[in-house]
């Protein structure tokens, strides 16, 4: 039974690929992983200054404007060691209250977590399954795309829930596609835009952002039913709610961080509409491990250096 066991784990990784993503409880703001935009011979930490804008065309925000075609490296900030790329092409800029902001589209991408021949085997492996699952995948990309975005998310992405309140209509649904842009002073929201909530949102320009608890997870994930239709009332929730302190929209009790957004700026951006808000309040709750997601790749890349995230 043992011999078995032994060959079943060395012949796994040559016929079953890893998960495409890893859930993980991290403490915020993530540490681990360091984001720099390089260009014309420069380097400048973006680790709190890039976002995912959209997933189709997959497109990255950052308030540099590092040129028409900067690379965007991830490490791992303890040894430094390079774990991915993606190449970037400038897309277009965004002016919003004041400041601006460019977008970039992925060109390329290539990580580094695995090594040959695994990285291509399991990328083959990876991309098998998302065409033969495509019809029923969510975010229905091509596996090429999907595997940049994976990259994308070698800086582990927190998942917040967000609240939004409005005369005949409430809601409250998760998001990762989301987070700072620093040196603007702005935070984005990324939302396909078949959310049922956009138009409130874009009408209201206020949402709540609570950070969730890793012990969370299954509760969070039972309301991505919300994307699609409106909540009926807030009691129904299986936790109890808050309200914020600006403008009392009804956020997480047990939340780690409650944030109000005030939202600026919206555009669709092909598949996803992009928010851009200022922070209008902030209330930290508690310290612990947020729920995040990672790339597959990247937490057994941290799992054979004994540095892998606790995961949930």
């Amino acid at each position: 039974m043992g011999k078995d066991r032994t060959w079943k784990d060395l012949a796994r990784p040559f016929v079953r690929p890893l998960p495409q993503w890893s859930v993980v409880a991290v403490a915020p703001p993530q540490q681990a992983v360091i984001a720099s935009l390089r260009w014309d011979g420069q380097s400048v930490d973006v680790t709190a200054d890039h976002t995912v804008a959209s997933l189709k065309p997959l497109t990255i925000a950052s308030s540099l404007d590092a040129g028409p075609h900067p690379v965007l490296e991830y490490r791992d900030s303890a040894t430094g060691r390079l774990l991915g790329v993606l190449q970037l092409t400038r897309a277009a800029s965004v002016a919003a209250d004041n400041t601006s902001l460019t977008l970039y589209h992925v060109a390329t991408g290539e990580h580094r977590c695995l090594g040959w021949p695994r990285r291509p085997w399991n990328t083959w492996l990876q991309n098998r399954v998302m065409r033969k699952h495509r019809a029923s995948n969510h975010l229905n990309m091509e596996p090429a795309v999907a595997q940049q975005l994976m990259i994308a998310y070698l800086c582990p992405r927190p998942v917040i829930l967000v609240s939004v309140d409005a005369p005949g209509h409430r809601n409250i649904f998760p998001m990762d596609l989301i987070g700072p842009l620093q040196r603007s002073g702005l935070f984005s929201l990324a939302l396909r835009s078949t959310n049922v909530s956009v138009p409130t949102m874009r009408e209201v320009r206020r949402v709540a952002l609570s950070g969730i608890p890793a012990a969370m997870k299954d509760v969070v994930y039972q309301l991505s039913a919300h994307h699609k239709q409106p909540l009926a009332d807030w009691a129904e929730l299986p936790f109890p709610v808050r309200a914020t302190r600006a403008s009392g929209i009804p956020a997480v009790a047990p939340a780690l961080r409650i944030r109000e957004l005030a939202i600026v700026h919206s555009q669709e951006l092909g598949s996803h509409t992009f928010f851009l808000g200022r922070i209008v309040a902030d209330e930290p709750l508690a310290e612990g491990a947020q729920l995040h997601h990672t790339a597959g790749f990247h937490q057994a890349w941290r799992r054979r250096q004994g540095a892998a995230f606790a995961e949930t």
